[in-house]
């Protein structure tokens, strides 16, 4: 974990969701801090990181951001967090930090469940562009 890059939060994602990948490129275009890089969970590196904070990877099905050195979100949380981090209009979601986090968490996981149904899935990871390569943890 010493290679992971101290200064950048890292998020983890489903690297086959639709839903997720789609998240991840909206991400990329409102992050003009350069505050994120990103690591799919099916990869050798999400592995990796997911062993090393402890996360039971049979019953993960979320999001996580990881800031190394410092702490671990994942679910709701995770999202709202990067959502604070956003330009524009985008950091007000925190607004939603008033919801009890178990309600959050439920909506979440609701999405979660269907997430492939509705938005459907890969059969690989996303390779990013050749512009985008340098956002991306491998």
């Amino acid at each position: 974990m010493e290679n992971l890059p101290k200064d950048k939060k890292i998020i983890l994602f489903d690297g086959v969701c639709n839903l997720c990948n789609s998240a991840v490129l909206f991400i990329i275009k409102q992050d003009s801090k350069d505050l994120f890089r990103f690591v799919a969970l099916q990869s050798d590196l999400g592995e990796k990181i997911i062993n090393h904070i402890g996360i039971d990877s049979t019953k993960l099905d979320s999001i996580i951001l990881y800031e190394p050195g410092t702490a671990y979100y994942y679910k709701s949380e995770a999202a709202l967090k990067i959502a604070f981090k956003l330009d524009s209009f985008y950091s007000m979601l925190v607004v939603f930090k008033i919801l009890p986090t178990a309600f959050s968490n439920f909506i979440y996981d609701w999405i979660a469940r269907n997430r492939y149904k509705w938005f459907g899935k890969k059969e690989n990871c996303m390779i990013p562009t050749p512009e985008l390569k340098s956002k991306f943890l491998e």
